[in-house]
């Protein structure tokens, strides 16, 4: 419970100061200051009134549209030092967007596990959505992510830009009722399966899942302190088996797996262990060198 409501503050915070712009909300207007030109860590849309700065991924996918440069060294600088610093740290702390998936979770509802084979679905939108499209058809694609799916920017742009802006009602298109159904139907699947956007469309979290392995935080699985008791992976939302694959791709770091163990077996942070303990701790890239034990049902 500790963690939980630490962890809940922590998001908190993170909205709250990236979306500090609270007046642009009244007034409909985007907040266009220096700060705009800096990319947030989690997915939080640029056209969102409150927004202080821009979205990573939208941005790679302006400059990559605008024919000028293949690639922004810039974007891709913040992405790569946000994934080997945090991994998918940002995605369980950090995330605006995160966070009104798990709001939206509590809503009464049957609760359903989503397959392992859905996850892979996030790395197709990635590269096709943020990567091809805005660079083999930038005319009439664009930042094609943004443009034809982004529920997070329907919800926290869109939606209340057209509430706060009368003018806006009288030019919504096509594409504002496709995304609409796309919003929809993603919030539904948040109600029914734990952030289902975050695990089975959002090319933000496939880019910081790659890290996971590599990162500098890390969930830490110490082997000679283990019970074999399998609460860990009965308490994983994200469906991680975290004593078998503590640096799974799909791991968001939430630490309620640490918090449950009973045996203490399961550690997240930056250092390699303390002086002094009596066992072990042994990081994702040691786990491999050690042979696989299976958990007691």
């Amino acid at each position: 419970m500790k963690q939980t409501l630490k962890r809940k503050l922590v998001q908190c915070a993170a909205a709250v100061i990236t979306n500090a712009n609270l007046s642009g909300f009244a007034t409909g207007t985007l907040y266009r200051g220096p700060l705009k030109q800096v990319c947030v860590p989690g997915l939080n849309c640029y056209s969102c009134p409150g927004a202080l700065g821009s979205c990573p991924i939208g941005a790679l996918q302006q400059v990559i549209s605008s024919g000028r440069y293949p690639v922004s060294f810039y974007v891709a600088g913040l992405l790569l030092a946000f994934g080997v610093t945090l991994g998918r740290f940002i995605c369980g702390f950090l995330c605006p967007f995160g966070l009104i998936q798990e709001w939206i979770h509590q809503i009464p509802s049957p609760k359903l596990k989503l397959r392992r084979a859905f996850v892979a679905i996030k790395y197709v939108v990635l590269v096709v959505f943020v990567l091809l499209l805005p660079l083999l058809a930038a005319q009439s694609a664009g930042p094609a992510f943004c443009r034809f799916i982004c529920p997070a920017g329907t919800l926290t742009g869109g939606i209340p830009l057209l509430i706060a802006d009368q003018r806006l009602r009288g030019v919504i298109g096509w594409l504002f009722s496709l995304k609409s159904v796309i919003l929809a139907l993603t919030l539904l699947g948040c109600t029914l399966i734990y952030r289902f956007f975050c695990r089975v469309l959002c090319p933000l979290g496939a880019i910081y899942s790659l890290f996971n392995k590599i990162s500098l935080y890390q969930l830490r699985f110490c082997g000679e302190q283990c019970v074999h008791c399998g609460v860990c992976a009965a308490v994983c939302k994200m469906g991680v088996n975290p004593a078998e694959r503590p640096a799974d791709p799909e791991c968001i770091r939430c630490g309620d797996c640490a918090s449950a163990c009973p045996a203490k077996a399961l550690r997240m942070g930056f250092s390699h262990g303390r002086r002094g303990e009596a066992s072990p701790c042994l990081y994702a890239h040691d786990r491999a060198k050690r042979p696989s034990r299976r958990i007691k049902q």
